[in-house]
């Protein structure tokens, strides 16, 4: 167990950790198919979807991975419209306003007062941009897949954000890693040494929804089911 005493900065998933993207994902399937399979086979489907696209495409960012995924979705769940023909998917459109989680923005002010804060996403940086935005500019740092070529779990996502860190001189075992995915995150963060804080959005829900499923789940080091809990877990003051 790390001592969290020792925590410089925080390194954030920030699409399904702090960006509620199955909400976002819901409202851009119901846009087109209000009465379209229910939620969760539709979660399901976007988890399945997206793990292929990461292994035929490794290096294209999340957001515009929404189209060929949403071309599988359409197909798969017998949805007209929801590839976007000839132009951006439904999904691809919205991403920028997928809204924050309800506990996000006040929990990343209040541990901002205490750490830095790195963005670590598979989103390009335009739409980190607009996400960043909408969780009140939080990041000190960030690293997006047109930054670094590829997207997590590659290690190489990891390691650039920890070059960051370094030369603001910030050592590895001071970097607390946070992240609601055990596929794209906990486990890979974990592999590197880093200490992790999984935030299991899904908790006392089966299955793990839009998120590709995990060959297996990793032990974290603070384990939270809310951004709310985090503060608290580590002792910072909330406002």
């Amino acid at each position: 167990m790390t001592d969290l005493a020792v925590i410089r900065a925080l390194t954030f998933d920030v699409v399904g950790t702090l960006i509620d993207f199955e909400t976002g994902i819901l409202c851009g399937v119901r846009s087109v198919a209000p009465e379209g399979p229910d939620d969760e086979a539709v979660l399901a489907a976007f988890g399945a979807a997206e793990g292929e696209q990461q292994r035929l495409t490794p290096e294209m960012p999340f957001n515009a991975m929404l189209d060929p995924i949403s071309v599988r979705l359409a197909a798969e769940l017998g949805i007209p419209g929801l590839d976007g023909g000839s132009g951006p998917s439904p999904l691809r459109r919205s991403i920028g306003s997928w809204p924050a989680f309800d506990d996000a923005v006040d929990a990343l002010r209040d541990l901002g007062e205490r750490y830095l804060l790195v963005a670590v996403t598979n989103a390009d940086r335009p739409a980190l941009d607009a996400m960043a935005a909408t969780l009140g500019d939080p990041f000190v740092e960030a690293v997006t897949v047109d930054e670094v070529g590829v997207n997590k779990p590659d290690p190489r996502m990891f390691e650039a954000a920890l070059a960051k860190l370094a030369a603001r001189g910030v050592a590895r075992d001071e970097v607390l890693h946070v992240a609601q995915s055990q596929y794209h995150d906990i486990g890979a963060a974990h592999r590197l040494g880093l200490a992790t804080c999984w935030v299991e959005r899904r908790r006392g829900r089966p299955g793990s929804g839009a998120t590709p499923a995990p060959s297996e789940v990793t032990t974290p080091d603070l384990h939270v089911s809310s951004m709310a809990e985090l503060p608290v877990a580590v002792g910072v003051p909330q406002h």
